[in-house]
């Protein structure tokens, strides 16, 4: 008990043309139905190969080495050392290996993957109820698998694509937002521990997640900045020093009312698809603010964030984007990096201090 299962599915799967660069992907999950489930969906895939699976986490540990997977599926909740305090005992062993968290749909399971995205894993898979493996859910695991290797069309050229940044930063911010996705919220920790409690400004984070995650990520935002995280809602006033987090079911806007700046709540479809998106708190703030915005794209798959950064830059504002290598998808901070529209493409901790030493007085107590 407790053995790696490294044979348990090999040699199944369709015999078709093998894909020169494949996935390599490792399951570790206690559950033989969902190693068996997950093993199937990605056998059919000439583009994908499962090199191990595993039934707890020190099994998995013990054959990450011999197997040097690409993506790993962990699940959080096993017996024993469970995939939480697995994690980064993974991530020292293999640095290069995208962890992709199977959560329970649990308030427990919530908690669990919001510290495990914390601590580095780059996405989350929600673990369906019995019958829920669908091909609707087989294609957005395999769609996450695909973008952690870096085989979409937003990810190939990945190292190519870090040009320099060119524009000069704008006006002077009087709020900073934020977007992310894929990876975003180990982004976004490590650019928080960078602001200083005398920072007064007012952070905006748009953060793709699932709806019931939101909550627990934002108690874990207050913690990793040290100042009060409110998720937006109707009518909430824009108060200095407080972090306002979108919900999982809307868009965050931004309005002027009566004399003051408020967050307000939008649903209207956009190009990206996102619930919620970055491009309609961009494109608000940008108006609201006068273009007195500092924008940042973190870590993310897909586009979200590119047509509200263009709006924040045509009102005079300044974006800053995430570098390639330090990205667990370079989707999102990508097209601003490569037409020259960011003021900086760094790491999150250099973006931050990039960004405080652009501010002005207005910005401290």
């Amino acid at each position: 008990m407790g053995a790696p299962l490294r044979s348990e599915f090999a040699g199944s799967g369709p015999t078709r043309g093998v894909c020169p660069d494949p996935v390599r992907v490792m399951i570790v999950d206690d559950s033989l139905t969902v190693r068996t489930v997950f093993s199937r969906m990605i056998q059919q895939e000439d583009d994908m190969h499962i090199v191990a699976t595993a039934n707890t986490a020190e099994s998995g540990l013990a054959e990450l080495a011999s197997v040097e997977p690409d993506v790993m599926l962990l699940d959080l909740e096993m017996p024993g050392m469970g995939g939480l305090e697995a994690l980064p005992k993974i991530m020292a062993a293999a640095p290069d290996t995208k962890v992709l968290v199977i959560s329970s749909l649990t308030a427990d399971g919530a908690a669990s993957t919001v510290k495990a995205l914390s601590l580095g894993a780059a996405d989350t898979m929600l673990k369906p109820r019995p019958g829920g493996f669908d091909d609707q859910y087989r294609s957005s695991l395999l769609g996450k698998i695909r973008a952690l290797k870096g085989q979409t069309p937003d990810t190939l050229g990945k190292a190519d694509g870090a040009a320099a940044a060119t524009r000069r930063s704008g006006k002077s911010p009087q709020v900073v937002a934020i977007g992310a996705s894929t990876g975003g919220i180990h982004a976004l920790n490590l650019f928080l521990q960078q602001v200083p409690a005398t920072f007064e400004l007012p952070i905006l984070v748009t953060q793709h997640l699932p709806a019931s995650f939101v909550p627990v990520f934002a108690q874990q935002m207050e913690t990793a900045a040290g100042r009060r995280a409110v998720l937006a809602d109707e009518g909430v006033p824009i108060e200095r020093g407080v972090i306002y987090i979108a919900p999982g079911h809307g868009h965050m806007v931004v309005r002027n009312s009566g004399g003051r700046r408020v967050l307000g709540l939008a649903y209207h479809p956009v190009k990206s698809g996102c619930m919620p998106s970055v491009d309609p708190m961009f494109e608000t703030l940008a108006e609201a603010y006068d273009g007195h915005v500092a924008g940042v794209l973190l870590s993310g798959m897909g586009r979200d964030g590119t047509e509200g950064a263009h709006t924040i830059l045509s009102a005079g504002g300044t974006i800053y984007a995430q570098s390639a290598e330090t990205c667990a998808v370079w989707g999102m901070p990508r097209a601003i990096a490569e037409q020259g529209l960011a003021a900086a493409v760094l790491p999150p901790a250099e973006l931050a201090e990039k960004l405080l030493a652009s501010t002005g007085a207005d910005a401290w107590q």
